[in-house]
């Protein structure tokens, strides 16, 4: 018998990806546990398949037990089909360079020897933190992740606390000192913004190198990581970088949008094209968390490129794991320099800023596609054309020279210099996408990552709106006093400054990377029409008029 899974909340597929719309409430049947990814193959009662994120059902009975319990190894077997271009999701997934450069879809899955489980000595001991249940295992680690597998990655741009944002924890509770993890919000030229540091923050990754343990038998790349406040190197691998975005995403994902790591890759983690792009891809990653006055504050982040030694790191690791003030009590440390505001203003703001979001990422999808495209032509069918031009030059060349005319020396020299022209100017076009729209596309595949976490970073705005929206039918129901109304509408309007100072840092950030990105490509692109002219002038200059 099939089996059944109830879907948890809606999801809307994307075009091209193999993937099916689903809605709350509605009951699928089980094609596919074992597609790898995060991802179930299911059917709706109109017979339409597609694939379904696991966190988004729940399956029913003892089904659940085996799709949550398979091991690391389990997954990285299922994924390695996907690593090896057998993704089910036609065209979805992250876009990554191929061993020729070109940019192409793939979902390179789960799992890696090196970056699979916590297997160093010094990181055994992995303290879950304040969300325990009755066995002291980690449960909201989320969606997904059960606590018999708990080596198995939480869903890229999904919220870990729990199934759905849960922003009473915040409106209603009992809020914790702030102390020192105060987060100011002043009001800027632009309206609501964060407070940032005086000197901002950088690091470089750079130096990766390859190392061994367990006598050879388990290989991974370890990246030298310095930060510009130290100058001092430190050691990472990439499940230290997963870690590290698990922790951020944990700790401030309902306010802040925490972009997801570089995709793991099960085959070809050492090869030289891979390591580049994973250490270009990790420098990106860091540097928009260093440019983050909240992120790159954060004690977790801190220790991550200042730790001294080994039992340093062990020791703030586990603090971190321990934090209980994560989610939306995050909202709990913020506190702006400003009024209350209203709440049908709250609504306002976030209804605007995710039309916004929603139509840039709709903006950056189609140009990523775009690139795609040209990216493919520039390095497959346009080259071959300006070598067939090239070669038909030579052979009309060869033509000429068998004529015996004397006097025609210099234009069949010249018929050949052009054809060789055209030749090179076929490598050139094939090599252009490297310099210039490389840097465009992964600018805006950034972005793309980035503003795949505002759904539900909005999300959780959107539940306390309705919250708060509860606020008289409670009172009347007895389930809260005027006072707590009142609270109510206070906090959620801290909740809306910090969203507009999040906004605002967005823009910010959005106006200065699309101008750089954009002269960089505009800089190259004139460079490389102003080589061809230059080879065209050349080419010209051997013909003679009489």
């Amino acid at each position: 018998m099939a089996a059944k899974a109830q879907v948890l909340y809606d999801f809307t597929a994307e075009p091209g990806n193999n993937e099916l719309t689903v809605r709350e409430g509605e009951t699928l049947t089980v094609i596919n546990q074992n597609v790898g990814g995060g991802w179930i193959e299911a059917q709706n009662s109109r017979g339409d398949s597609g694939l379904v994120p696991e966190d988004y059902l729940e399956l029913s009975g003892a089904q659940t037990a085996t799709a949550y319990t398979s091991t690391y190894s389990q997954a990285a077997a299922n994924n390695t089909q996907v690593a090896n271009g057998n993704d089910p999701r036609s065209g979805g997934g992250a876009y990554t360079t191929d061993t020729a450069g070109g940019w192409d879809q793939q979902t390179t899955g789960g799992g890696e020897d090196d970056d699979g489980e916590w297997d160093d000595e010094w990181d055994d001991d992995r303290s879950t933190g304040g969300y325990t249940d009755t066995h002291g295992e980690e449960e909201p680690g989320a969606m997904g992740r059960n606590t018999q597998s708990s080596t198995m990655k939480i869903s890229r741009n999904k919220f870990p606390f729990s199934k759905t944002p849960n922003p009473e924890v915040f409106l209603l509770g009992s809020l914790p000192a702030r102390g020192k993890d105060r987060l100011p919000i002043y009001m800027g030229e632009v309206g609501p913004v964060w407070l940032y540091p005086q000197s901002p923050l950088d690091c470089v990754v750079a130096d990766p190198k390859k190392g061994s343990k367990m006598y050879g038998l388990k290989s991974y790349i370890e990246y030298q990581v310095t930060p510009n406040t130290t100058n001092r190197p430190v050691n990472h691998r990439y499940k230290h970088f997963d870690w590290l975005y698990e922790r951020l995403l944990h700790k401030f994902g309902s306010a802040v949008p925490i972009p997801s790591l570089p995709d793991k890759q099960v085959t070809g983690r050492f090869e030289e094209e891979f390591i580049r792009m994973r250490m270009e891809r990790l420098q990106g990653w860091m540097n928009r968390m260093c440019r983050h006055p909240v992120v790159c504050s954060s004690e977790a982040f801190q220790l991550f490129l200042t730790y001294r030694d080994e039992k340093e790191w062990k020791m703030g690791k586990r603090k971190a794991e321990k934090d209980e003030n994560i989610g939306p009590m995050i909202f709990s440390f913020i506190d702006p320099d400003a009024p209350d505001m209203e709440p049908h203003e709250v609504e306002q703001k976030c209804e605007m800023y995710s039309r916004f979001t929603k139509a840039m990422d709709d903006g950056v999808k189609d140009l990523l596609n775009v690139g795609q495209v040209h990216w493919k032509r520039c390095t497959g069918p346009l080259p071959k054309e300006y070598q067939r031009i090239g070669k038909a030059f030579q052979n009309l060349s060869s033509v000429f020279n068998t004529s015996g005319y004397k006097g025609e020396a210099t234009l069949t020299d010249a018929l050949t210099a052009a054809g060789k022209t055209y030749e090179e100017i076929a490598l050139i076009v094939a090599e252009q996408p490297r310099r210039d729209l490389h840097f465009l596309m992964e600018t805006n595949n950034e972005y793309k990552g980035l503003l795949g976490c505002f759904p539900d970073t909005i999300g959780v705005h959107k539940a306390a709106i309705e919250k708060v929206k509860e606020g008289d039918k409670m009172v009347a129901a007895g389930k809260i006093n005027s006072q707590d109304k009142l609270t109510m509408a206070k906090r959620i309007s801290t909740m809306s400054y910090s969203l507009q100072a999040e906004m605002n840092h967005f823009h910010s950030n959005r106006i200065y990377d699309y101008n750089r990105v954009m002269q960089l490509y505009l800089e190259e692109q004139i460079k490389f029409y102003d080589t061809i002219a230059e080879k065209l002038r050349q080419a010209l200059g051997k013909f003679t008029t009489l």
